[in-house]
């Protein structure tokens, strides 16, 4: 092999290693949220898991990877990633959520009330700059499915326009 095979084929994998490096969201924790909401407001997509969900993996690999989602998230929301099952006792605006022991599982407080006691993983939970919560949505959700909701909430047109309407409206736009 010649030196410019040589270049050319680390250029190619280095150029594969930044993409793949740049499609990563940057996840905080629920304690990290408060910090990060003091010094700048925006709104919240937290993605409630548990470590034996094999759908919240399937998101993880798919839908949290895909490329056009995490830059728009990256530049409008703060995204945290929480285990509804966490055995931590946490911390959360101003109250103390633990562990509750249930059947062969348990869940934490904090994941109840930020799923409204329906309790399904994976799911997304969205908050409003004041960490109020807008909407949560339970299930798998491809790329494609989760974007036009991301941006109907993010960019507050869930204040002006109904989800049909928007959907009407945006059908072919991306």
């Amino acid at each position: 092999m010649n030196k410019y095979s040589i270049i050319l084929i680390l250029s190619l994998l280095l150029g594969n290693i930044s993409n793949v490096l740049a499609q990563n969201i940057n996840w905080l924790s629920i304690e990290e949220l408060e910090t990060a909401q003091a010094n700048e407001a925006r709104k919240v997509l937290i993605d409630v898991y548990t470590e034996w969900c094999g759908w919240c993996k399937k998101m993880d690999k798919t839908t949290f990877k895909d490329k056009v989602l995490v830059d728009y998230v990256k530049d409008n929301f703060y995204c945290v990633k929480f285990d509804g099952e966490d055995k931590n006792l946490i911390n959360y605006r101003g109250y103390e959520f633990k562990y509750v022991p249930n059947g062969r599982r348990g869940y934490n407080e904090l994941a109840y009330e930020l799923l409204r006691g329906k309790m399904s993983y994976p799911s997304i939970v969205f908050l409003d700059e004041n960490l109020d919560i807008l909407q949560p949505f339970k299930g798998f959700r491809t790329a494609e499915e989760l974007l036009p909701i991301i941006k109907y909430l993010g960019e507050d047109i869930y204040k002006n326009t109904s989800w049909t309407e928007y959907m009407n409206e945006s059908k072919g736009k991306k």
